[in-house]
């Protein structure tokens, strides 16, 4: 039979969608799957990136079910954002109506590439009856203690006019706009995640299932240090300059006093100092990304003031406003070390300021008054309980994660719910009155954020008065929506929040599938919101993710003409003004893009996703290949055309006898089974390539094992090429589907193969090797491996024969 798949596409997917194979089973006594991909950003269409993402959680899923699992497989959009305001601009139509739109073209597209997703539980966090339960977790966290309201200095976009978080900021740019970010002072709404930042940390050691380096980088970014507090008394001024310090060891190596541009000591002085006011306007237009901030030239302003050093009687560092300093690090004040560290050595070099060794190579304190001949972790020690005698400080355990600021002054979000009253202040809104809905009939030829200048979807009156109010305009961060949806999947028609019966009995996410770039912002406050969830009483667990596979990229060769112009890959196929350059990850900007509904349509979803599994394991970037793609469907041809012969085959009776083909069909089901544990799908299209091979070798000698085989090749190759496989299985006379199947077991005993290798050895020295019948008379097995080997043996004494049975022969001559 010919390979047609369009016609074999199109109708597995009608036949589970009318039969819905992938829904759900609510009441089961199976053991439990839960595997979810980081839901996408409804963009309009699908890139190659999701469509690795999905085929891999495909695969995944596809293989517990018919190890006999319960599996839960859904999928949703996070459809909140500025992409969507932009496009509201520019195109001139509601975020809504360009989000909804998108969503239902990218749903179109999942779904001619099979995947087996439980439509009925989508979700879309841009919708009132998702983003309603978020307005009620704010709530819960302002009962608790974890939101707030407080003035600070943000990263602001320029561009896109909201505000950023630091992880927002790539090499001081804005993510999305590449604006350069500025920094403003603003009031905004920040949640403590600080309070659970020990948690945090201590729990990434509990994360087995995690890669070393996603466990690495948020270790980092939590960033706990050991260190002091130090409060250095201000020369004529009765305040102090208090100064964390992870190393107080160095105090004596002191030869300045820094602050950042936004500590209040400098927002003091520049009032009546327009020299210095025009510095800090300079630094708050500087980049507070840390490579930035390394490779910038480290400039200062003497504010003139004088800092008494704690433990040398008269010494006095001046105190400086430095742009390499953050006020959001430690207190935004330091002392200055520079004979050990690289930024305090840059700045004393400019401002021609001492440099003291303090600590020399061995490890030992030096110039150090009484902390001289001391090792670094006990002068730390000594320091700090000195400065505790002397009431100017103490020990200090200090984090480098900040609290999370999930204020954005852009329309298109989830709108905070409180409302601001001149009687009664800051005011909740009462869970009954939720949803706080966005406005539909706002003005985006405005500057700055719609909803503020709404004319009436701000005035309101207060839940506690009765009086006047007006809403709070920002929106929430949309990392707040992303945090918690993999709960809601677990029953996305709850009233409540979350239903506890069925987040306990799914809860969590058994394997986690997503890009890298989210290893710190979204699996962060991903992790927070459900230990917060956790502590409100919504659910049982700590850690939302027990397994986690970061995929790599796809990447493609990138195109230019000669005038510097970026080429599609079919504008530059057989032209000669094109220069190739390095592949890279396919992007827009780039254009060494691929549609994946071209390749979908001529080649077959099929296709598409072996190729995608087979090319390199998922953790590693993907290198796109045109002749890849038609390898894979020339396989998928013959095998379809091969297999598609042996119909009504599942008549024959099982097998009984053991064979060299069923000894391979076990060894294939033994590997593959591995190898879908560990998530290897290269590997596994590999064990099918071969298991084919020996189907096509055997060529139906025996029906019975042959059944067997074939059998067994398309349940190892469903997860992956899902509608080749049951359209298969039904030609050979099954009458269910394969989704209904059980993944085949392997025989141990039938795994030991007939025949055995002999390493036929000279002095110990490997010269031939020898094919047995396992077990084979001794006598005849020297005697076969002296033939082999009788150029080194021939005419020489033969002191000795070992023989290890079915293993080794061994000649000393």
């Amino acid at each position: 039979m010919t390979y047609n798949h369009q016609a074999i596409e199109q109708k597995w997917q009608a036949y589970w969608q009318q039969n819905n194979t992938y829904k759900t089973d609510v009441n089961s006594n199976k053991p439990k799957r839960y595997v979810l991909e980081m839901f996408p950003y409804p963009s309009g269409k699908i890139h190659m990136g999701h469509l690795r993402n999905y085929a891999i959680g495909d695969a995944i899923a596809r293989y517990y079910n018919l190890l006999g699992y319960n599996v839960l497989h859904p999928m949703g959009w996070d459809s909140f954002g500025l992409p969507a305001e932009n496009a509201a601009i520019e195109n001139n139509i509601n975020p809504a109506d360009w989000t909804l739109s998108n969503i239902d073209a990218m749903r179109s597209e999942l779904q001619k590439i099979g995947f087996s997703y439980d439509w009925d539980r989508e979700l879309a966090t841009c919708l009132p009856n998702y983003y309603r339960h978020e307005q009620e977790f704010f709530m819960k966290m302002l009962d608790m203690g974890l939101a707030y309201r407080k003035e600070s200095i943000v990263n602001w976009d320029p561009v896109d006019n909201t505000v950023l978080a630091n992880e927002q900021v790539v090499d001081g740019r804005g993510w999305r706009s590449g604006a350069l970010v500025e920094q403003k002072k603003l009031n905004q709404w920040f949640i403590k995640i600080t309070d659970y930042a020990e948690e945090l940390l201590n729990e990434i050691d509990n994360l087995d299932g995690w890669p070393e380096s996603v466990k690495s980088m948020q270790r980092k970014w939590i960033g706990k240090s050991q260190g002091a507090n130090i409060n250095f008394d201000i020369i004529g001024r009765e305040d102090k300059l208090k100064v964390y310090t992870t190393r107080p060891d160095t105090i004596f190596g002191a030869s300045f006093c820094g602050i950042s541009a936004g500590h209040p000591i400098a927002e003091e002085l520049a009032k009546n100092n327009p020299e210095l006011a025009q510095f800090v306007e300079q630094c708050n237009q500087s980049s507070t990304a840390q490579a930035d901030i390394e490779k910038a030239e480290k400039l200062g302003f003497d504010t003139g003031l004088r800092i008494s050093h704690p433990f040398i009687d008269g010494a006095a560092m001046p105190l400086y406003i430095a742009n390499f300093i953050l006020m959001d690090y430690g207190t935004g004040a330091i002392f200055g070390c520079p004979a050990h560290d690289e930024r305090d050595r840059e700045f004393a070099i400019k401002y021609n300021l001492p440099i003291t060794q303090v600590v020399d190579d061995k490890g030992k304190l030096i110039n150090s008054g009484f902390l001289n001949g001391m090792a670094v972790a006990d002068a730390k020690q000594e320091v700090i309980k000195r400065l505790g005698q002397t009431g100017q400080g103490n020990a200090k355990t200090s984090y480098r994660l900040r609290d999370w600021g999930i204020s954005r002054q852009r329309y298109w979000g989830c709108p905070i719910p409180v409302v601001y009253c001149s009687s009664c202040g800051t005011v909740p809104v009462p869970k009954e009155q939720l949803p706080v809905e966005l406005p539909k009939d706002v003005d985006f030829t405005k500057a700055g954020n719609p909803l503020d200048n709404h004319p009436s979807w701000k005035q309101t009156t207060c839940p506690k008065c009765g009086g006047k109010a007006t809403r709070e305009t920002d929106t929430f961060d949309t990392f707040f929506e992303s945090s918690w949806y993999f709960a809601r999947y677990t029953d996305v028609n709850s009233n409540e929040p979350i239903n506890k019966e069925a987040a306990n009995y799914w809860l969590g996410v058994d394997n986690y599938i997503g890009g890298i770039e989210h290893a710190v912002m979204h699996l962060l406050y991903a992790r927070f919101f459900t230990k917060f969830l956790r502590d409100a009483g919504y659910i049982n667990i700590s850690e939302p993710f027990k397994n986690l596979l970061t995929q790599g990229m796809v990447c493609h060769p990138t195109y230019k003409s000669t005038d510097g112009k970026w080429l599609y890959p079919e504008d530059a196929k057989g032209r000669e003004d094109v220069t190739i350059g390095r592949s890279e990850k396919m992007s827009k900007s780039k254009k060494n893009v691929v549609n994946p509904q071209e390749i979908i349509a001529k080649y077959g979803a099929d296709t598409a996703r072996l190729f995608m599994l087979s090319d390199s394991p998922p953790d590693r970037d993907l290198e796109w290949s045109d002749a890849g793609v038609e390898g894979c469907y020339k396989f998928l041809s013959k095998f379809y055309e091969y297999i598609s012969q042996f119909k009504n085959i599942v008549d024959e009776p099982s097998p009984t006898n053991k064979t060299p083909l069923r000894s391979k069909v076990h060894q294939a089901i033994k590997d593959a089974q591995y190898n879908y544990e560990h998530n290897l799908f290269n590997k596994v299209i590999a064990n099918v390539r071969v298991l084919f091979n020996d189907i096509q070798a055997d060529d139906g000698k025996d029906k019975a094992v042959t059944k067997k085989a074939v059998e067994t090749a398309l349940k190892l190759i469903a997860p992956i090429t899902p509608h080749l496989a049951e359209d298969l299985w039904q030609i050979i006379g099954h009458k269910n589907s394969i989704n209904n199947a059980l993944f085949p077991e392997f025989n141990a005993d039938m795994l030991v193969s007939d025949e055995a290798v002999i390493v036929v050895q000279v002095n110990g020295k490997k010269r031939a090797t020898l094919n047995i019948t396992r077990n084979s008379d001794a006598d005849e097995v020297k005697q076969q491996a002296k033939q082999l080997v009788g150029s080194h043996i021939d005419g020489k004494d033969l002191r000795k024969e070992i023989y290890v049975p079915n293993k080794i022969v061994n000649f000393v001559v």
